[in-house]
């Protein structure tokens, strides 16, 4: 697919390898973008967001702690920032005003001057604590952002106010034996019209919180499946949420009343990013068995697109376009052999490697045939 066709694509997909795959659902075409030479595990792809501009520039957060921009009009990347403070690789990125905010998992969270080619050092630097499993930008607010991860409980900043959390919450109450329950916050989305907020955890549980209720604790707690939850996303309307766990399995929750509304058929492997599409019944989902999938939301058909793109696949963009069909017709151009072509796998390598091996000849010999014949011949036949 030609770089001047990148506008098109319905999903941006980050991998393991270190590409930034873009895929038309159209067309049926996956096309992949590295920001130099060869793909790297060492520039895994953690994060993913739009930038400034609506849906015409993408920042890609990679495992060594650079942000590289990628112009989806251009199909090509044009600079990249990097990013160094703290530890770990990135749990949030976002744009405000100009700037743009990282954090890491480590729990420090920066604001940067939005200068691709520029080295600054950051304009502010906030810590929320260790073990941070996401950040979560207020699409109302652009200012305010959520964090939470493993014992570091749900809070929200404000990036122009002071160095502490607007909001912090607090832990549920002791079980039934009066033992401390533990904290893992994997994914937290904002509800949009109100102040509540929405997180799913590892240890399989759905929780909604008000930061208006005195408690802090949440106002609605729902539990699906036996297995960590490790994506989230928040459906058309915001009265349900569809979450995604280790073992591959998809659920839609109500948020009202916190039961299950449907399962959908989910991935071979563990869910890494989830997306709903802002007015369309479409859900995108990607994970470690390498296949982009779009379902439709409470559909008898359900599975729409299943793609196979070679590598582990860490996160996703899907476009909010809504006039998905009404791409240009463009004339068909000569197939090209691009350099991400040449991305290797070690599956692939594996069963390369074992069709080279000379296999026996299965070819029987006359002489066995002629042996098979005369077993085949009844008491007392004689022969021709």
């Amino acid at each position: 697919m030609a770089a001047a066709g990148a506008r098109w694509n319905h999903v941006w997909v980050g991998t393991e390898t270190g590409i930034l795959k873009g895929v038309n659902l159209q067309r049926k075409q996956a096309a992949n973008f590295t920001a130099a030479g060869q793909p790297r595990r060492e520039e895994a792809v953690s994060a993913l967001c739009w930038g400034a501009g609506g849906e015409t520039q993408i920042l890609v957060g990679c495992a060594d702690r650079t942000v590289r921009y990628f112009s989806t009009e251009e199909g090509r990347f044009q600079g990249q920032k990097h990013c160094p403070g703290g530890e770990g690789t990135f749990r949030g990125l976002a744009q405000v005003d100009g700037t743009l905010i990282t954090c890491v998992e480590s729990g420090i969270i920066q604001v940067w001057h939005n200068d691709k080619e520029a080295s600054f050092d950051p304009l502010l630097e906030l810590s929320v604590g260790p073990g941070v499993c996401r950040m979560r930008q207020d699409p109302a607010h652009p200012h305010m952002v959520a964090t939470g991860g493993k014992e570091n409980a749900l809070k929200v900043w404000d990036l122009q106010g002071s160095e502490e959390p607007v909001f912090r919450a607090k832990n549920v109450r002791n079980d039934w034996l009066d033992l401390r329950v533990p904290i893992w916050d994997q994914d937290i989305q904002f509800l949009p019209g109100s102040q509540k907020l929405v997180t799913c955890t590892g240890y399989h549980q759905v929780r909604v919180y008000d930061p208006a209720s005195p408690q802090r604790r949440p106002v609605l707690e729902a539990t699906y499946g036996e297995y960590p939850l490790t994506a989230m996303t928040l459906t058309p309307g915001a009265n349900s949420v569809i979450v995604g766990n280790t073992h591959g399995q998809l659920a839609e929750i109500d948020l009202r009343q916190g039961r299950l509304l449907g399962c959908l058929k989910g991935l071979a492997g563990s869910v890494r990013g989830l997306q709903c599409h802002p007015s369309k019944p479409l859900l995108a989902s990607c994970g470690l068995d390498r296949v982009l999938r779009v379902h439709r939301i409470r559909n008898p058909r359900g599975l729409e697109h299943k793609v196979y793109l070679k590598s582990q696949l860490n996160c996703l963009l899907l476009s909010g376009r809504d006039n998905w069909e009404d791409e240009p017709q463009e004339p068909q151009e000569a197939k090209k052999a691009l350099p991400e072509d040449t991305e290797t796998d070690e599956l692939w390598a594996s069963l390369e490697a074992a069709a080279k091996r000379k296999l026996p000849d299965l070819e029987p010999t006359q002489g066995a045939l002629q042996t098979r014949r005369r077993k085949k011949k009844r008491p007392g036949s004689t022969s021709p």
